[in-house]
């Protein structure tokens, strides 16, 4: 990695030799570079001075245009302050803290200086404070807060300077509650709504309260702030939050509900009901109303996470479930047993009482070359026969070998799986709008894929895939294969459309994990598009009712998977449900299957795991 010292030394001595010349222009580019590489180093700052003071003040040769760089908006900052305008000044540094919080843009010594909060009004201290805290999280990562600590030193001076300024004071308690300061954040509140009573003084006093754990306290500000203001629904979704966070769903739903005979499209309370309700009884539809509501309100007030936060970690709506058949769990078990070493050393036998899917038995005989899978015997109804017939093969067989029917995929579609495919995503629309990735890929590359998969690829993620568990990464592979499916042909219309007769073959083919990719891409097509949810619900019923015959007759090792699948459908009718609810209890249980959890490494990859990256 580069040192960002030496970088900016290297920017400098380019700098100084432009600014020998005369060259003004190019001076100031390189100097607005070493900035961002070093912001707050004292060489910088000097060479800043020397054109400053070639330049009449040097302020013009920082222009801000439509796209300014950070280094230039930065020298301009200084610049100004430095001609006695300190308040555009701190406006443009704090603009660059927000756009890049990371960086020390605001370490040095007239940001900090006492008597900065007499130089800049209370009004414009706290405009800067505002616009800060609407771009940080709250609170502030701990490790990420260095870089902030000037600002809170700005807003002790101006505090000190205008002690009786409400907004001044209530933008500050904002600011040191991020930073992790809750007893300087209640005490510059209290001061604030004493000063001037309003219903944002009482938020920040709210919020200050909630912090600091007096959750009846907070509530009361929050309540005095609606009184405040009856018609700002998002105090009431505020109070909701606190409520439901403490555990008083009950009386978090009646503050959602008041919200929403004021104004039932508010999408603050709208995210917040649909949350709580699903929380409270786990019912999908509030998931799913909760999905139709953005769709249909693109334009909401600002970004929500409620569906994100309800989906993530679970089986299909926010993650791919791990496959469970005995030959996966014994590559598992091979792989924790022997670390890292060279799989082509495993050679052996591994004797299975019964056929498996297919995808499985490819991925574990890629995965350890060396290993001789043995069937004792082919139990009926035959695993190899598509469950209905007619139906678009994708494998054939060798005896118990499965061996792919179709070509390779072309080395696009290889890319461009590898470098969507993933175990997680936020939700089934979220999934769905990714894999817009691969509509420029053909019919046959997506199918391809699904039996021809790819290695992981070369990343943080590939790699402890590769290690603790490489059917996930195959599995992932015909997830978002099928996903891409969707994406073929949409202006033709559901019914007769080619994608969903794809789907369809899929669906009825082999007892497989595609069976399950191609399901959930049908389920996911629910998600998006409410005209084909009767349609989908029936297929996801009928899929589920024939495995539950064939479970009775011989083991279905993706019949627990499938299950949870089916409650991801949209419309499910009740009773199929509560069926997919018992095969799933009867799958669970010790005696119903041979795989072992998740392995410890890997399903602690999977609780960190987040789709965007």
């Amino acid at each position: 990695m580069d040192d960002p010292r030496l970088s900016a030394e290297g920017e400098l001595a380019l700098a100084r030799l432009a600014l020998a010349e005369g060259d003004l222009s190019h001076a100031a580019g390189h100097l607005a570079v070493a900035l961002t590489h070093a912001p707050t180093m004292p060489e910088v700052h000097e060479v800043l001075a020397q054109i400053a003071v070639r330049d009449q003040g040097g302020i013009d040769l920082f222009p801000l245009d439509r796209h300014a760089f950070i280094g230039a908006v930065v020298a301009r900052a200084h610049l100004l302050a430095a001609a006695g305008r300190p308040a555009e000044g701190l406006e443009l540094l704090a603009a660059a803290t927000a756009h890049a919080p990371e960086a020390d843009w605001a370490g040095v010594p007239w940001v900090v200086a006492p008597d900065l909060g007499l130089r800049i009004t209370p009004d414009v201290a706290a405009r800067v404070l505002m616009g800060l805290c609407a771009a940080l999280p709250d609170p502030v990562p701990a490790a990420n807060r260095p870089p902030l600590t000037p600002y809170l030193a700005l807003a002790r001076h101006a505090v000190t300077a205008h002690p009786t300024h409400g907004l001044l004071l209530g933008a500050a308690s904002a600011l040191a509650r991020r930073l992790g300061e809750v007893d300087l954040a209640l005490d510059w509140a209290q001061r604030g709504v004493e000063a001037a009573p309003s219903k944002l003084g009482e938020v920040w006093l709210g919020y200050a309260y909630r912090s600091a754990d007096r959750l009846e306290e907070a509530l009361a500000a929050l309540e005095r702030a609606v009184e405040h203001d009856p018609d700002d629904l998002s105090v009431y979704a505020d109070i909701a939050g606190t409520l439901a966070d403490h555990g008083r769903l009950e009386a978090a739903l009646t503050w959602t509900d008041r919200a929403l005979e004021r104004d039932p499209t508010f999408d603050c309370a709208v995210h917040t009901a649909h949350r709580l309700r699903y929380r409270r009884d786990g019912e999908l539809h509030h998931l799913v109303g909760l999905a139709d509501f953005q769709r249909e309100h693109p334009d909401d007030s600002h970004e929500h996470s409620d569906l994100a936060e309800c989906c993530q970690g679970q089986p299909w709506l926010g993650q791919l479930p791990t496959a469970g058949e005995a030959v996966v769990d014994a590559l598992r078990r091979v792989l924790a047993a022997g670390g890292t070493g060279d799989r082509a050393d495993v050679v052996g036998e591994l004797r299975l009482s019964g056929l498996e899917a297919p995808s499985a038995l490819q991925a574990v005989g890629a995965a350890l070359p060396g290993l001789t899978l043995m069937v004792a015997g082919i139990a009926e109804p035959d695993l190899r026969q598509p469950r209905r017939p007619g139906v678009r093969q994708l494998w054939r067989w060798v005896d118990t070998a499965p061996e792919p029917v179709l070509a390779s995929p072309s080395d696009e579609a290889v890319r461009q799986i590898r470098q969507l495919a993933h175990p997680a995503w936020p939700h089934p629309p979220a999934a769905y709008d990714a894999a817009v990735r691969l509509a420029t890929l053909t019919v046959d590359d997506l199918l391809a894929l699904l039996v021809h998969p790819p290695a992981p690829p070369a990343t943080p993620l590939g790699r402890a895939l590769t290690e603790h568990d490489p059917t996930l990464w195959v599995r992932c592979v015909q997830v978002w294969a099928c996903l891409g499916l969707l994406h073929h042909r949409t202006d033709e219309p559901w019914a007769d459309s080619a994608r969903r007769a794809v789907l369809l073959d899929l669906v009825w083919g082999v007892e497989d994990w595609i069976t399950e990719a191609a399901l959930f891409a049908l389920v996911t097509a629910a998600w998006v598009d409410p005209s084909v949810r009767p349609d989908v619900a029936r297929i996801a019923a009928e899929r589920l009712a024939d495995v539950i015959a064939v479970a009775r007759r011989r083991p279905v090792s993706i019949a627990e998977s499938l299950a949870r699948l089916v409650l991801a459908a949209p419309g499910l009718d009740p009773t199929v449900a509560a069926t997919a609810r018992d095969l799933i209890t009867a799958q669970s249980t010790p005696a119903a299957g041979t795989s072992t959890p998740t392995p410890g490494v890997l399903r602690r990859l999977l609780r960190r795991l987040t789709f965007w990256r």
